[in-house]
């Protein structure tokens, strides 16, 4: 599972011009799932996001995590994470989940991290065309991994 994780000071998404989340100061973070995935690497990755010392404190430096500022969050899915380009032109998306596994992991990842930060958190709709608008704080822009654990 991966997570592109942008700190923000607000951010939004749209489908067919109609807002479907939206929040002030916190996370953007685009979601990609892995066809290995389990539950497993979303409980980890929405911990990781809760608690990820981005923020800064009262001396600028990124020792605060979107918890201890009380921030929100937006997930957007974005399979296209998971695209391969090293041949060709054309990005293949064939590691990436099917969406009978992906949509499960998708609502568990923002039931984990709403949990976690003890709120509701906006997210986009799952294989939708999406417009996503933020504006970027810092800019402070994260990637974070979970390999699925392959038995």
């Amino acid at each position: 599972m991966i997570t592109l994780v942008q700190r923000v000071s607000q951010a939004s998404v749209s489908i067919n011009g109609e807002e479907t989340g939206a929040i002030g100061e916190g996370l953007l973070i685009l979601l990609g799932i892995h066809q290995h995935d389990t539950r497993a690497e979303a409980e980890w990755l929405a911990r990781k996001c809760a608690y990820m010392r981005i923020f800064p404190d009262e001396a600028g430096n990124m020792n605060r995590s979107l918890l201890c500022v009380g921030g929100e969050a937006l997930v957007v899915s974005q399979f296209t994470l998971y695209g391969e380009a090293t041949r060709g032109h054309r990005p293949s998306f064939t590691c990436a989940a099917k969406p009978d596994l992906a949509i499960p992991l998708y609502e568990h990842f923002i039931a984990a991290l709403s949990n976690e930060l003890q709120k509701p958190v906006a997210h986009g709709v799952f294989g939708a065309m999406m417009q996503v608008s933020l504006i970027n704080d810092g800019p402070v822009t994260i990637w974070l991994e979970r390999t699925p654990r392959i038995r």
